[in-house]
């Protein structure tokens, strides 16, 4: 069974991260997330978990790691500025190989910036906003359904990946309400129980970097957990085999979740629309692939075929749809709500097509008048 109800896109996260097994969520208000913190606060004690606002967004993810360590899925939101102060901890996670979901409702920077604006300036941030060397998994819902149930497949996918996922949202998509069937239940992924743990227990070993235990204090076991470069055992270590065996296995987690989730599920990496006969290409996520859709029926009804691409996962980047292209359209168009970003990637990707830029950075959303008229005046 499943009801139809009303709701924000902050309260589709909520009730997503909730379906998807989340019992601790650890938060600090910053708009415009902070609609996802008061509902986790009024139904988390409904199913026996756990609400605590901490004094920063330091503490709130460093309480979510420690909170998955202690056995419960976990979570925590914030916007660009929280975001900007999780950083040092998300390095950590990815290190100590925790999972753990980190909502970012992109919102109009640097700084304080737009507190009730959107933007999507955080992208390239979602990539490489700790230091060192790490892969990033980030999804970018589009609207009210999607933002539910990529929110239930960013907790589904931490776990099996046993490290971090990001769910990039924006203000408009935060607050704009749809009607949405919500379901009673929804398929999660559980790691599996360690029983009759070896001595010594190596929980980093070879073999475990995805879809495996996830160790968790207090079961009669003792395990180790640190930031450091560290051993198959957790404990820290200086030789060079053993830290680039540990690097690597950052490598092979991503080649798992090319290879055993993303290629198999194409549909879950991106979108395509009218990309069959397409002479220009539109690139864009989340809101603005709303407007960017929008744009390719004008275009289409003025004789311009004009299709869209949309990553659903921004990070990893979706690569194939865009060499399959790549030298067969006229021009690709990447529209964004910052200053350019995504369109380094595209330009990255692509070899034989020109790439333009279409950005809107004033706190408001792109129309798709714009869009419209940048291919048009490029076309010309």
């Amino acid at each position: 069974m499943s009801r139809l109800d009303l709701i924000q896109g902050n309260e589709a996260c909520a009730l997503g991260a909730i379906k998807a097994g989340v019992r601790f969520f650890a938060g600090y208000p910053i708009t415009p997330s902070s609609e996802i913190a008061e509902i986790m606060a009024r139904e988390l004690p409904k199913c026996d978990g756990i609400f605590i606002q901490m004094e920063d967004e330091m503490g709130s993810l460093a309480a979510a790691i420690g909170a998955r360590l202690a056995g419960k899925k976990a979570m925590t939101a914030t916007s660009g500025p929280g975001f900007s102060l999780m950083q040092e901890h998300i390095g950590f996670a990815v290190m100590a190989e925790t999972p753990v979901v980190v909502v970012n409702v992109m919102r109009g920077g640097p700084s304080t910036g737009l507190p009730t604006m959107p933007s999507q300036g955080d992208i390239m941030q979602a990539r490489w906003g700790t230091h060192g060397d790490h892969p990033a998994i980030a999804f970018a819902p589009k609207d009210i359904n999607e933002t539910f149930w990529f929110t239930v497949e960013a907790v589904n996918t931490s776990e099996k990946m046993r490290m971090p996922v990001f769910v990039l949202m924006d203000e408009v998509l935060s607050h704009m309400r749809e009607p949405m069937e919500i379901p009673d239940q929804v398929q999660t992924w559980e790691a599996p129980p360690i029983e009759n743990p070896e001595s010594p227990f190596l929980p980093f070993k070879e073999g475990t970097e995805a879809f495996a235990p996830v160790p968790i204090f207090g079961q009669g076991y003792r395990f180790h957990i640190t930031g450091l470069t560290h051993r198959p055992d957790g404990f820290p270590t200086n030789d060079p085999n053993e830290i680039e065996r540990k690097m690597l296995r950052f490598i092979k987690k991503m080649e798992i979740l090319q290879s055993e989730i993303l290629d198999k599920n194409p549909d879950m990496h991106y979108e395509k629309v009218e990309l069959e006969d397409a002479d220009v290409v539109i690139v864009a996520i989340g809101s603005v692939a709303r407007v960017a859709q929008a744009a390719v029926e004008d275009l289409r009804s003025q004789d311009i075929k004009a299709g869209l691409l949309r990553p659903k996962v921004v990070w990893p980047f979706p690569e194939k749809p865009l060499k399959e292209i790549d030298g067969n359209v006229q021009a690709v168009f990447v529209a964004e709500m910052n200053q350019g970003q995504m369109v380094y990637e595209v330009e990255r990707i692509l070899k034989k097509t020109p790439v333009h830029k279409i950005n809107q950075f004033n706190g408001m959303l792109m129309f798709p008048s714009k869009i419209v008229e940048a291919v048009k005046s490029t076309l010309r």
